[in-house]
């Protein structure tokens, strides 16, 4: 029997914001039982700054978390706690490796009630950490967004999470439109496929025009120095002082340490929608497609699928709406057995090209601002002295080096510049054109102005790397020659 379609509101999912929620978050708990809570998080930056912050958590009585009444309530408690837990955690001159009960003990409910783990998660700090200025307003639309807490005040990092809430909001309505498509594919539709790929096409465009907004007010420096350290979580952070990880006292006396990672992007579930829809593939990190004869260069070690471990990071109903797009999704056999049907093969096509463009521009992105200030910070640390270098506060910017002095060490699983470059030639193996699937997989390099150019990327970068920010601490080895990265052209604005 085939499977039913997925429903959208069974899932918690808006068919006009996607992931996002359709409420607009919450500002602040509605009953004064948690002001404390709210009045720790508006002040935030100044506690921060004066390191009284831990203080004042300690300080605090543990409140229970019956007097959150609607999901949304229980949304913005996981924020507020998770911005709290992250702040305590990072925001003195040496990290701290126990959350204090005050916190724990909430927090550790809701994460129950939401079935997410006890970090700031993708969800925490983007889905439910927004607000539109103006309520008549679209929410797709960066001049009409603005966060509800940050870290550090500053714009660079408001900038830095309402990228991702735009993309998320101009994302929304492919989701319904996607799973429409797949229904039409079940009654051999192929006008209502080729019309729905073409408009997610279009939209992929946007997002890839929305993504490259970051650099307008977000600066590399700010973001590398001030903003990623406060995102990191605890998983494998031993050179930057928290060799077993963290542990939520819940006042016991029996909780054990944990390593969860920090916030991710690959956390983001309407990216992994995409993949799913149009049948992209992710092979756990290092490991060749069966049959390739790929020469690039070696590959890092086979890893585990980190893009499968970031669903435990996701909201639960979230979770299982993309295992059910999983169960039901048809497009690209459909199209593989429509194959003279040159509108749904070219619209089919175009969608893969889309996405492989915006990983493009994602992987230019963390280029500029992960590898560049790392080798900037690696570059400043060796011209300290010896007494300078002791008394830099930890930061998890500049304390990852080990080993080979050379190369400034992630403390995780998975080679991030490997894994951004194979999730991006992933996407395009599902390609049915014969001419496309050779552009998609790095096919010739140059057909002229306004066309297609997909080069192979050459920077040769394989270190370890822990995703432990909404992007990666990068391996650099001096001897390595910079970043060469390929450009889409197809469909531009002019």
């Amino acid at each position: 029997m085939i499977p039913a379609l997925p429903r959208l509101e069974d899932y918690d999912i808006s068919p006009q914001n996607g992931f996002l929620p359709a409420e607009i978050p919450l500002e602040v708990l509605p009953d004064p039982y948690y002001n404390q809570w709210e009045m720790v998080v508006r002040n935030f930056q100044s506690l921060i700054l004066s390191k009284r912050l831990r203080q004042i958590v300690d300080a605090l009585p543990v409140l229970e978390t019956d007097l959150l009444l609607t999901e949304a309530e229980w949304r913005r408690a996981y924020s507020i706690l998770g911005f709290i837990a992250h702040a305590y955690v990072w925001g003195g001159d040496a990290p701290s490796d126990i959350v204090p009960p005050p916190v724990s003990i909430p927090f550790l409910k809701t994460c129950k009630h939401l079935e997410l783990p006890p970090v700031a998660t993708y969800a925490g700090v983007v889905l439910w950490n927004w607000r539109p200025l103006f309520g008549g307003e679209p929410v797709d639309s960066l001049d009409n967004l603005s966060t509800l807490m940050t870290f550090t005040g500053s714009l660079d990092e408001s900038w830095f999470y309402l990228i991702s809430v735009a993309i998320e909001a101009r994302a929304g309505p492919i989701v319904p439109m996607m799973i429409e498509a797949i229904a039409a594919a079940r009654r051999n539709d192929s006008y209502t496929v080729t019309r729905c790929l073409q408009s997610f096409a279009e939209r992929l465009d946007d997002l890839g025009l929305l993504l490259e907004r970051m650099y307008e007010s977000c600066d590399p420096h700010v973001f590398y120095h001030r903003i990623r350290p406060f995102l990191a979580g605890g998983k494998n952070m031993a050179d930057a002082g928290l060799p077993n990880g963290v542990m939520f006292d819940d006042g016991t006396g029996a909780q054990p340490y944990v390593q969860f990672a920090g916030g991710s992007n690959a956390q983001s579930s309407v990216i992994q929608f995409f993949d799913i829809v149009l049948g992209v593939e992710h092979r756990p990190t290092g490991e060749k497609r069966s049959g390739s004869s790929d020469s690039e260069g070696p590959m890092p070690p086979v890893t585990h699928n980190f893009i499968q471990e970031m669903r435990k990071y996701m909201p639960g109903p979230h979770r299982r709406f993309l295992a059910h797009v999983e169960s039901v999704s048809n497009i690209r056999e459909y199209v593989d057995t429509h194959r003279f049907d040159r509108a749904l093969v070219t619209a089919f096509d175009a969608c893969l090209a889309m996405l492989r463009g915006f990983r493009d521009k994602h992987i230019r992105m963390v280029s500029r601002y992960i590898i560049v200030k790392s080798r900037e910070s690696r570059s400043h640390s060796r011209s300290l002295s010896p007494k300078q270098a002791t008394v830099q506060r930890v930061n998890i910017a500049n304390t990852l080096q080990r080993g080979d002095s050379r190369k400034l060490r992630g403390t995780g699983g998975t080679a991030l510049i490997s894994f951004l470059k194979q999730a991006r030639d992933e996407t395009g193996e599902p390609a049915i054109d014969a001419w496309a699937r050779r552009l998609l997989n790095n096919g010739p390099a140059d057909f002229g102005d306004g066309v297609a150019r997909l080069g192979k990327m050459s920077e040769g970068l394989d270190g370890e790397v822990e995703i432990v920010g909404l992007a990666g601490t990068w391996s650099v080895d001096d001897s390595e020659g910079g970043v060469s990265l390929p450009t889409f052209r197809c469909n531009e604005r002019r």
